[in-house]
């Protein structure tokens, strides 16, 4: 009978989602034998190597990792066969092939910030925001061949304030995450799962949600849509990638900005859509199909991000249309 000790854990991820639930475990006393994350990538003006939050987290801990740039190279194979996992943990990872998630004798779990089976998919928390959701949360499940359609093994719920942005959200789901992840491997550890198959949860789900991945064209506002489909659309964008839209100059120059921050005011006027009013320097809102927006945190391109006060100050040559 195998205990948290002896229990070999192989743990896969990469952002600084992944790092504290690899942390829970081996701070839990949880035995992790190796660890799987992304090759290091240039960054920045000088296109420095930059290292995954999850090697930076294995060197810390003198773990062992690996950095496969491919996942079917024999050599990075035979190196995980050589670790001799039971249970391998992957969180905000990539999509494994069926030689990978596998090769454990307990399987392969995966740890996904939402309520699966809705939004499957790449941004989940920022969909479900977008989407205008009231609650969401993270789940465990088995990997299977269909990228998150394995068996669930436990959720958790959280709600989405209105207040929420995608920042706040993935913190409190990656924290969250870091205590199922544990759980979820004593339930295995104490034979005390009971895996569910999605396709009986679908059945009574009136429609499935996805989360594709995010492009800067989806990032773009809509001003005809209404204020609380704008305001959920910048929160649910911010602070990263970020919502944006344009302005246009006394002299007829496009000027492209991002909205980290917002505020909404539903109020019924004539005024079209995307229409831009600025007050005593120091409000900025734009006109909705039923409201405004009222903008609190920018980002001229090129330029620094500030509150919207100090861009109305340097900025008072600008025509809005």
């Amino acid at each position: 009978m195998k205990d948290k000790e002896t229990l070999r854990i192989v743990y896969m991820g990469t952002p600084d989602f992944a790092v504290e639930s690899l942390r829970a475990l081996v701070e839990g006393g949880y035995n992790v034998v190796g660890v799987i994350t992304m090759p290091d990538k240039p960054a920045g003006r000088g296109y420095k190597l930059q290292t995954s939050p999850v090697k930076e987290y294995a060197l810390s801990q003198d773990l062992p990792f690996l950095q496969p740039e491919k996942l079917k190279d024999p050599e990075f194979l035979k190196q995980l066969k050589d670790w001799k996992a039971d249970l391998q943990i992957v969180v905000a990872f990539r999509m494994l092939p069926e030689v990978v998630w596998n090769m454990p004798v307990l399987g392969t779990f995966n740890l996904h910030a939402s309520l699966l089976p809705q939004y499957r998919g790449a941004a989940p928390i920022n969909w479900a925001i977008i989407n205008g959701e009231k609650e969401t949360g993270i789940t465990t499940f088995f990997l299977t061949h269909e990228i998150d359609t394995g068996q669930i093994i436990s959720q958790e719920r959280i709600p989405i304030e209105d207040t929420d942005n995608a920042e706040i959200i993935h913190d409190k789901l990656m924290y969250l995450g870091a205590k199922l992840v544990v759980k979820t491997v004593d339930d295995i550890l104490n034979d005390n799962i009971h895996p569910i198959e999605q396709a009986k949860i679908v059945s009574g789900e009136s429609e499935l949600k996805p989360a594709p991945k995010i492009f800067k064209e989806t990032c773009q506002i809509d001003w005809t849509k209404t204020t609380q489909e704008i305001y959920d659309f910048i929160r649910g964008l911010s602070p990263y990638p970020a919502a944006w839209t344009e302005l246009k100059s006394q002299q007829g120059e496009i000027i492209q900005f991002k909205i980290f921050e917002a505020e909404k005011e539903i109020l019924r006027h004539r005024l079209p859509p995307k229409t831009l009013i600025s007050i005593d320097k120091k409000i900025l809102k734009v006109a909705t199909s039923d409201g405004f927006i009222h903008l609190k945190n920018i980002q001229q391109a090129g330029k620094k991000r500030m509150k919207v006060e100090d861009f109305l100050r340097g900025n008072s040559r600008l025509l809005f249309q």
